[in-house]
Protein backbone atom coordinates (compact mmCIF):
# COMPACT_ATOMS: atom_id res chain seq x y z
CA UNK A 1 0.00 0.00 0.00
CA UNK A 2 3.26 2.15 0.58
CA UNK A 3 3.53 2.72 -3.09
CA UNK A 4 0.02 3.58 -4.04
CA UNK A 5 0.21 6.22 -0.72
CA UNK A 6 3.30 7.78 -2.34
CA UNK A 7 1.82 8.17 -5.56
CA UNK A 8 -1.59 9.91 -3.96
CA UNK A 9 1.07 12.48 -2.25
CA UNK A 10 2.88 13.14 -5.47
CA UNK A 11 -0.69 13.62 -7.23
CA UNK A 12 -1.73 15.82 -4.56
CA UNK A 13 1.72 17.95 -4.68
CA UNK A 14 1.36 18.25 -8.30
CA UNK A 15 -1.96 19.89 -7.92
CA UNK A 16 -1.37 22.19 -5.47
CA UNK A 17 2.02 23.21 -7.72
CA UNK A 18 -0.17 23.72 -11.32
CA UNK A 19 -2.64 25.69 -8.93
CA UNK A 20 -0.02 28.16 -7.29
CA UNK A 21 1.37 28.44 -11.04
CA UNK A 22 -2.04 29.20 -12.44
CA UNK A 23 -2.17 32.20 -9.44
CA UNK A 24 0.59 33.43 -10.33
CA UNK A 25 0.27 33.47 -14.17
CA UNK A 26 -2.88 35.29 -13.36
CA UNK A 27 -0.97 37.77 -11.51
CA UNK A 28 1.47 38.43 -14.19
CA UNK A 29 -1.90 38.84 -16.51
CA UNK A 30 -3.26 41.39 -14.27
CA UNK A 31 0.20 43.59 -13.83
CA UNK A 32 0.36 46.12 -16.66
CA UNK A 33 3.30 46.82 -18.48
CA UNK A 34 5.70 48.95 -18.10
CA UNK A 35 8.25 50.72 -20.42
CA UNK A 36 10.77 52.87 -19.71
CA UNK A 37 13.02 55.43 -22.35
CA UNK A 38 16.83 55.83 -22.36
CA UNK A 39 18.24 58.28 -24.13
CA UNK A 40 22.34 58.94 -24.76
CA UNK A 41 22.08 62.84 -25.20
CA UNK A 42 25.83 62.78 -26.79
CA UNK A 43 24.20 60.21 -29.36
CA UNK A 44 20.95 62.84 -30.31
CA UNK A 45 22.86 65.96 -30.34
CA UNK A 46 25.48 64.51 -32.70
CA UNK A 47 23.04 62.73 -34.86
CA UNK A 48 20.44 65.03 -34.84
CA UNK A 49 22.46 68.15 -35.23
CA UNK A 50 24.20 66.65 -38.57
CA UNK A 51 20.84 65.83 -39.66
CA UNK A 52 19.07 69.16 -39.45
CA UNK A 53 21.68 71.81 -39.81
CA UNK A 54 24.60 70.06 -40.71
CA UNK A 55 27.01 69.90 -38.00
CA UNK A 56 27.31 67.89 -34.31
CA UNK A 57 29.02 70.99 -32.81
CA UNK A 58 26.60 71.91 -29.84
CA UNK A 59 27.75 75.42 -29.86
CA UNK A 60 26.12 76.16 -33.40
CA UNK A 61 22.83 74.88 -32.41
CA UNK A 62 19.86 74.68 -29.98
CA UNK A 63 17.71 71.43 -29.24
CA UNK A 64 14.63 71.84 -27.76
CA UNK A 65 15.11 69.26 -25.13
CA UNK A 66 11.64 69.36 -23.64
CA UNK A 67 9.41 69.45 -26.64
CA UNK A 68 12.08 66.31 -27.90
CA UNK A 69 11.31 65.04 -24.99
CA UNK A 70 7.45 65.12 -24.97
CA UNK A 71 7.38 64.09 -28.61
CA UNK A 72 9.28 60.60 -27.64
CA UNK A 73 7.19 60.06 -24.93
CA UNK A 74 3.81 60.35 -27.38
CA UNK A 75 5.62 58.01 -29.54
CA UNK A 76 6.07 55.72 -26.67
CA UNK A 77 2.89 55.95 -25.81
CA UNK A 78 1.38 55.05 -29.59
CA UNK A 79 4.04 51.95 -30.33
CA UNK A 80 3.19 50.80 -26.13
CA UNK A 81 -0.21 51.28 -26.40
CA UNK A 82 -1.00 49.03 -23.56
CA UNK A 83 1.84 50.03 -21.55
CA UNK A 84 2.33 53.16 -19.28
CA UNK A 85 5.55 55.06 -18.85
CA UNK A 86 8.00 54.44 -15.75
CA UNK A 87 10.23 57.84 -16.91
CA UNK A 88 12.30 59.02 -19.88
CA UNK A 89 16.40 58.63 -18.62
CA UNK A 90 18.44 61.54 -19.92
CA UNK A 91 22.36 60.30 -20.04
CA UNK A 92 24.80 63.48 -20.58
CA UNK A 93 28.32 64.84 -20.07
CA UNK A 94 29.19 67.35 -17.77
CA UNK A 95 32.68 68.45 -16.26
CA UNK A 96 33.02 67.01 -12.78
CA UNK A 97 29.47 65.56 -13.35
CA UNK A 98 28.32 68.99 -12.28
CA UNK A 99 24.68 70.04 -14.25
CA UNK A 100 24.81 72.98 -16.67
CA UNK A 101 21.92 75.62 -16.48
CA UNK A 102 20.63 73.45 -19.52
CA UNK A 103 20.64 70.09 -17.87
CA UNK A 104 19.26 71.58 -14.70
CA UNK A 105 15.79 72.38 -17.16
CA UNK A 106 15.96 69.17 -17.95
CA UNK A 107 15.96 67.45 -15.18
CA UNK A 108 13.38 69.90 -13.71
CA UNK A 109 11.05 68.19 -15.91
CA UNK A 110 8.13 65.71 -15.35
CA UNK A 111 8.88 61.96 -15.56
CA UNK A 112 12.23 62.85 -16.63
CA UNK A 113 15.40 61.71 -14.96
CA UNK A 114 18.98 63.01 -15.89
CA UNK A 115 21.85 61.18 -14.97
CA UNK A 116 25.47 62.35 -15.64
CA UNK A 117 28.84 60.78 -16.73
CA UNK A 118 31.92 63.03 -16.71
CA UNK A 119 33.52 65.18 -19.65
CA UNK A 120 36.88 65.32 -20.55
CA UNK A 121 39.45 67.58 -21.67
CA UNK A 122 38.32 66.81 -25.05
CA UNK A 123 34.15 67.16 -24.53
CA UNK A 124 34.15 63.11 -25.08
CA UNK A 125 32.06 61.34 -22.48
CA UNK A 126 33.44 58.91 -20.20
CA UNK A 127 30.72 56.44 -18.32
CA UNK A 128 27.33 57.29 -19.88
CA UNK A 129 27.52 53.86 -21.28
CA UNK A 130 28.30 51.88 -17.76
CA UNK A 131 25.45 54.50 -16.19
CA UNK A 132 22.92 53.05 -19.10
CA UNK A 133 23.98 49.44 -18.59
CA UNK A 134 23.00 49.74 -14.81
CA UNK A 135 20.14 51.09 -14.52
CA UNK A 136 18.83 48.94 -18.16
CA UNK A 137 20.07 45.72 -15.65
CA UNK A 138 19.01 46.76 -12.74
CA UNK A 139 15.11 48.22 -14.00
CA UNK A 140 14.85 44.58 -15.87
CA UNK A 141 16.34 42.81 -12.91
CA UNK A 142 13.11 44.18 -10.85
CA UNK A 143 10.64 43.29 -13.32
CA UNK A 144 10.23 47.55 -13.26
CA UNK A 145 9.86 47.53 -16.76
CA UNK A 146 8.67 44.85 -19.64
CA UNK A 147 10.14 47.03 -22.70
CA UNK A 148 12.90 49.69 -23.20
CA UNK A 149 13.31 51.92 -25.98
CA UNK A 150 17.57 53.19 -25.94
CA UNK A 151 17.85 55.78 -28.26
CA UNK A 152 21.76 55.86 -28.76
CA UNK A 153 24.12 54.19 -31.30
CA UNK A 154 26.96 53.13 -29.57
CA UNK A 155 28.44 49.61 -29.51
CA UNK A 156 29.16 49.40 -26.25
CA UNK A 157 25.71 49.65 -25.29
CA UNK A 158 25.48 45.76 -26.42
CA UNK A 159 26.38 44.84 -22.82
CA UNK A 160 23.23 46.64 -21.63
CA UNK A 161 20.94 45.63 -23.90
CA UNK A 162 22.15 41.72 -23.23
CA UNK A 163 22.07 42.53 -19.59
CA UNK A 164 18.62 43.77 -19.67
CA UNK A 165 17.49 40.81 -22.16
CA UNK A 166 18.73 38.20 -19.88
CA UNK A 167 16.35 39.45 -16.94
CA UNK A 168 13.25 38.81 -19.84
CA UNK A 169 12.86 42.99 -20.61
CA UNK A 170 12.70 43.54 -24.46
CA UNK A 171 14.76 46.66 -25.86
CA UNK A 172 14.16 48.50 -28.83
CA UNK A 173 16.88 50.78 -30.37
CA UNK A 174 15.40 54.00 -31.30
CA UNK A 175 18.07 56.01 -33.86
CA UNK A 176 18.10 58.86 -36.03
CA UNK A 177 17.87 58.68 -39.76
CA UNK A 178 21.69 59.36 -40.97
CA UNK A 179 22.65 61.79 -44.24
CA UNK A 180 24.46 58.79 -45.17
CA UNK A 181 25.90 55.20 -44.25
CA UNK A 182 24.93 54.53 -40.22
CA UNK A 183 25.13 56.53 -36.89
CA UNK A 184 24.67 53.21 -34.73
CA UNK A 185 26.78 50.37 -34.77
CA UNK A 186 25.75 47.10 -36.11
CA UNK A 187 26.36 44.73 -33.37
CA UNK A 188 23.85 47.02 -31.92
CA UNK A 189 21.13 46.65 -34.43
CA UNK A 190 22.01 42.81 -34.31
CA UNK A 191 21.34 42.24 -30.53
CA UNK A 192 18.25 44.35 -29.49
CA UNK A 193 14.62 43.17 -30.15
CA UNK A 194 13.27 45.85 -32.82
CA UNK A 195 14.68 48.96 -34.67
CA UNK A 196 12.98 52.13 -35.40
CA UNK A 197 14.67 55.27 -37.27
CA UNK A 198 13.25 58.70 -36.88
CA UNK A 199 13.69 61.11 -40.16
CA UNK A 200 14.66 64.65 -40.20
CA UNK A 201 10.68 65.46 -40.55
CA UNK A 202 10.58 64.14 -36.74
CA UNK A 203 13.67 66.22 -35.25
CA UNK A 204 13.72 69.57 -37.44
CA UNK A 205 10.80 71.03 -35.23
CA UNK A 206 13.40 70.73 -31.87
CA UNK A 207 16.30 71.68 -33.84
CA UNK A 208 17.45 75.31 -34.79
CA UNK A 209 20.53 77.03 -35.54
CA UNK A 210 22.18 79.40 -33.04
CA UNK A 211 22.15 82.73 -33.93
CA UNK A 212 23.09 85.74 -31.95
CA UNK A 213 20.43 87.68 -31.72
CA UNK A 214 17.81 86.33 -29.42
CA UNK A 215 14.15 87.86 -27.80
CA UNK A 216 16.16 87.99 -24.72
CA UNK A 217 19.02 90.51 -26.39
CA UNK A 218 16.15 92.82 -27.74
CA UNK A 219 15.76 94.22 -24.38
CA UNK A 220 12.29 92.23 -23.50
CA UNK A 221 11.47 91.49 -20.09
CA UNK A 222 10.76 87.65 -18.53
CA UNK A 223 7.15 87.79 -18.15
CA UNK A 224 5.26 86.03 -15.41
CA UNK A 225 4.16 82.81 -15.26
CA UNK A 226 0.53 83.96 -15.33
CA UNK A 227 1.12 86.36 -18.34
CA UNK A 228 2.31 82.85 -19.85
CA UNK A 229 -0.77 80.72 -18.73
CA UNK A 230 -2.96 83.21 -20.30
CA UNK A 231 -1.13 83.24 -23.73
CA UNK A 232 -1.72 79.89 -23.43
CA UNK A 233 -5.63 79.95 -22.64
CA UNK A 234 -5.82 82.11 -25.60
CA UNK A 235 -3.92 80.05 -28.21
CA UNK A 236 -5.91 76.85 -27.32
CA UNK A 237 -9.30 78.95 -27.91
CA UNK A 238 -7.66 79.47 -31.41
CA UNK A 239 -6.71 76.26 -31.73
CA UNK A 240 -10.24 74.60 -30.81
CA UNK A 241 -11.85 77.45 -33.40
CA UNK A 242 -9.36 76.32 -36.54
CA UNK A 243 -10.13 72.38 -36.09
CA UNK A 244 -12.83 71.86 -34.01
CA UNK A 245 -14.67 69.57 -31.33
CA UNK A 246 -13.67 66.45 -33.17
CA UNK A 247 -9.57 67.57 -32.86
CA UNK A 248 -10.12 68.43 -28.76
CA UNK A 249 -12.07 65.04 -28.39
CA UNK A 250 -8.74 63.20 -29.81
CA UNK A 251 -6.11 65.50 -27.82
CA UNK A 252 -8.02 65.14 -24.35
CA UNK A 253 -6.94 61.59 -23.66
CA UNK A 254 -3.22 62.48 -23.75
CA UNK A 255 -3.10 64.49 -20.82
CA UNK A 256 -0.94 66.29 -19.49
CA UNK A 257 1.13 65.34 -22.78
CA UNK A 258 0.70 67.06 -25.99
CA UNK A 259 1.57 65.54 -29.56
CA UNK A 260 4.92 66.85 -30.43
CA UNK A 261 3.37 68.73 -33.44
CA UNK A 262 1.09 70.44 -31.33
CA UNK A 263 3.34 71.15 -28.47
CA UNK A 264 6.16 72.75 -31.13
CA UNK A 265 3.24 75.07 -32.55
CA UNK A 266 2.32 76.03 -28.79
CA UNK A 267 5.68 77.31 -28.58
CA UNK A 268 6.05 78.57 -31.99
CA UNK A 269 2.75 80.70 -31.64
CA UNK A 270 3.45 81.84 -27.98
CA UNK A 271 6.96 83.22 -28.59
CA UNK A 272 5.53 85.41 -31.30
CA UNK A 273 2.84 86.67 -28.55
CA UNK A 274 5.15 87.30 -26.24
CA UNK A 275 7.98 87.96 -28.05
CA UNK A 276 10.42 86.36 -25.70
CA UNK A 277 11.71 82.73 -26.14
CA UNK A 278 10.71 79.79 -24.02
CA UNK A 279 13.49 77.64 -24.65
CA UNK A 280 15.15 76.15 -21.63
CA UNK A 281 13.01 77.51 -19.33
CA UNK A 282 10.73 74.43 -18.32
CA UNK A 283 8.41 76.54 -15.34
CA UNK A 284 7.43 79.02 -18.45
CA UNK A 285 6.84 76.43 -20.38
CA UNK A 286 5.15 73.76 -18.15
CA UNK A 287 3.04 77.45 -17.25
CA UNK A 288 2.01 77.23 -21.10
CA UNK A 289 0.61 74.13 -21.61
CA UNK A 290 -1.40 74.34 -17.93
CA UNK A 291 -3.51 77.68 -19.50
CA UNK A 292 -3.94 75.75 -23.00
CA UNK A 293 -4.99 72.75 -21.33
CA UNK A 294 -7.26 74.47 -18.64
CA UNK A 295 -8.66 76.55 -21.80
CA UNK A 296 -9.65 72.67 -23.45
CA UNK A 297 -10.90 71.04 -20.79
CA UNK A 298 -13.84 74.00 -19.81
CA UNK A 299 -14.84 73.12 -23.43
CA UNK A 300 -15.10 69.51 -22.95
Amino acid sequence: MAPMNDEIEISAQLERANGLLERVLAEVAKTPSTHAIFVDAGYVYAAAGRLAVGTEDRRAFDLDAEGLIDALIDKARTIFADSRLLRVYWYDGARRRIHTVEQQSIAELPDVKVRLGNLNANNQQKGVDSLIRTDLESLARHRAISDAALIGGDEDLVSAVEAAQGYGARVHLWGIEAAEGRNQAEPLLWEVDSQRTFDLDFFKPYVSRRTVATYETAGTARPSREDVRFVGAQIAAKWVAERGRAALVDLLPGHPYLPGSVDQELLVEAEKLLAYSLRGQSDLRRALRDGFWENLQTRY
